[in-house]
């Protein structure tokens, strides 16, 4: 594994490489940090140059000033590494919030994609009118108002299955509890108004998956990746597990992975957008 540091608009992102092949950006969700994928991506070393990064103002990379966070800098942040440390295209996996970063990225920027798998995007917009789960950004918003970082860390980690019944890495658990105000007052705003751009990620010119984890049915954050999918014609396909299950049983997640990045990678070389 190699790392450093990636300037990007007034942020220095730090980034992790490993293996060799085909480019494989994995974007983490909240939290933002490399760490989330590091095991995923030991495992894919073998097949691709998986590139995993801490996003900006989280953990190790800078950027945390107060300011909003918007959804295209994070997307134009995704594209800065890909055209750096990738020769300006490369496969995305995104997860929760890399998810709608990565759904951004490719209606935003589809040169730098070459096919892209989002898992589990929390995109609580596209869900039908009075449906409970469309008020989750609200209310944590207003937790964190009233309780804090600790408070809203606590009523996330309640909503999200499998939490709490296997142990985090030590040191990523800590920078995870450093990042929690930079989720809650610069990252969350744009989270929740996001909704996905449904004729650009029609029109993509490569091949797009949505998923969700099988123990993750009727959850706020898998409903959306079916609905997604029936909206702008991607595939959909079931992972295993639970939401972080790339922590859980990351050999297991890689696998899955492994078939839908090689898949991709081959459909987008024969340019099949589907």
């Amino acid at each position: 594994m190699t790392d450093g540091m990636l300037a990007a608009a007034g942020a220095d992102l730090h980034y992790e490489v490993r293996g060799a092949g085909p480019a494989l950006l994995m974007i983490s969700g909240a939290g933002g940090d490399a760490g989330y994928y590091s095991a995923v991506a030991e495992d894919l070393a073998d097949a691709f140059t998986v590139i995993t990064y801490d996003r900006r103002g989280n953990s190790r990379s800078t950027g945390r000033n107060g300011d909003p966070t918007t959804l295209d800098r994070q997307a134009a942040d995704a594209r800065a590494l890909i055209e750096g440390l990738a020769g300006g295209r490369a496969l995305v996996f995104g997860s929760s919030a890399g998810a709608i970063i990565g759904l951004t990225l490719a209606a935003r920027h589809p040169g730098a994609v070459a096919g892209l798998i989002a898992h589990e995007p929390p995109a609580v917009n596209v869900l039908p009118d009075g449906d409970p789960a469309r008020d989750f950004f609200r209310e944590l918003a207003a937790v964190y108002a009233g309780g804090g970082a600790p408070a809203a860390g606590r009523r996330f980690a309640q909503g999200v299955r499998g939490e709490g019944t296997y142990r985090w890495p030590d040191d990523l658990w800590k920078r995870f509890l450093g990042n929690q105000d930079h989720l809650f007052t610069a990252e969350w705003p744009a989270l929740a108004s996001f909704v996905p751009e449904e004729e650009a990620l029609r029109s993509a010119p490569f091949p797009i998956v949505l998923g969700a984890g099988s123990e993750d049915r009727g959850t706020y954050y898998a409903r959306p990746s079916i609905e997604i999918a029936r909206r702008t014609g991607a595939r959909w396909a079931e992972f295993p597990g639970i939401h972080m299950e790339y922590l859980r049983d990351p050999a297991r997640f890689a696998a899955a992975v492994r078939v839908l990045a090689t898949l991709l990678h081959w459909r987008g070389a024969a340019g099949a957008p589907a």
